[in-house]
């Protein structure tokens, strides 16, 4: 399927108005269905897709590795996509276990959960991550995943999620309409490129979430970085999980929340 379509469209700028068309970025139902049931329905871009469902199945618990599953066969359906995934026979077995309890998935990064303690759940604890960050470092991130998204580029409607690494840059970039969904794709391609989360920190163009802090902390990640803002929630969750959490990046101004020990802010003096 296409990422992008062409849109006609009226502009405004500077008092005149023009005609002209806007390149928009795809949004279609994406499935993803263990063992020939569909487990969730996501809206998203339909790119990266083998990536998605590795990322996807890594943080809502599904796998706890990829070799953990089989295979991956993506077909259309309709107007949209089917994820198949083939998962090994003990993950699969866990799988139609925690079937028999579910309530029912929920939308919006949060999917296949079976009670409201589950959307608070505890995440893996990553303070023994050892990476550390100084503010030049933090800079060329943002600005390395400005440059890596074409879709943004085109469309301007999406979001971004890379993986960060002292002495090689960004590594991997994923996009989507959808934030949690730019997210499990970048974990989907870092564990599928035989990477470990602890060896890089994730960079993302979106406000930080709890949903967002629980991905990288299950991806290994001990740093999230952020061009927006965070949630008190997301806060709490960092704080717990032993994750240095920064946003409102903007080149090399950023505040740092949680965990400051691993950030070299590069400043001569603390201001009271």
């Amino acid at each position: 399927m296409k990422t992008t379509a062409t849109a006609p469209r009226i502009a405004r700028r500077d008092g005149i108005v023009r005609n002209g068309t806007r390149i928009v970025p795809e949004e279609v139902p994406i499935a993803f269905s263990y063992g020939g049931s569909t487990h969730a329905v996501m809206m998203g871009t339909p790119a990266d897709l083998t990536d998605f469902a590795l990322g996807f199945s890594l943080t809502e618990g599904i796998v706890s590795c990829a070799a953990d599953i089989a295979a991956i066969d993506i077909l259309e359906a309709g107007d949209g996509l089917d994820v198949q995934i083939a998962l090994v026979d003990d993950a699969a077995d866990a799988l139609r276990l925690r079937r028999r309890h579910m309530a029912g998935p929920v939308g919006c990064g949060l999917c296949g959960i079976e009670s409201i303690e589950q959307a608070t759940r505890a995440v893996p604890n990553v303070s023994a991550a050892t990476l550390t960050l100084d503010h030049r470092q933090i800079a060329a991130a943002i600005a390395a995943l400005n440059d890596g998204q074409p879709l943004h580029r085109l469309t301007h409607a999406v979001h971004g999620a890379g993986f960060f690494i002292p002495g090689e840059g960004l590594v991997a970039v994923r996009e989507d309409v959808g934030r949690h969904n730019a997210l499990d794709k970048l974990c989907g391609a870092v564990l599928a490129a035989g990477r470990q989360g602890h060896e890089g920190a994730v960079v993302v163009t979106s406000r930080l979430s709890v949903e967002m802090v629980q991905k990288a902390a299950i991806l290994g990640s001990g740093i999230l970085i952020a061009i927006s803002a965070p949630t008190a929630l997301a806060l709490r969750t960092a704080q717990t999980a032993g994750l240095t959490l920064i946003a409102l990046a903007r080149g090399e101004d950023f505040e740092i929340f949680t965990h400051p020990h691993r950030i070299a802010a590069g400043v001569s003096a603390h201001v009271a």
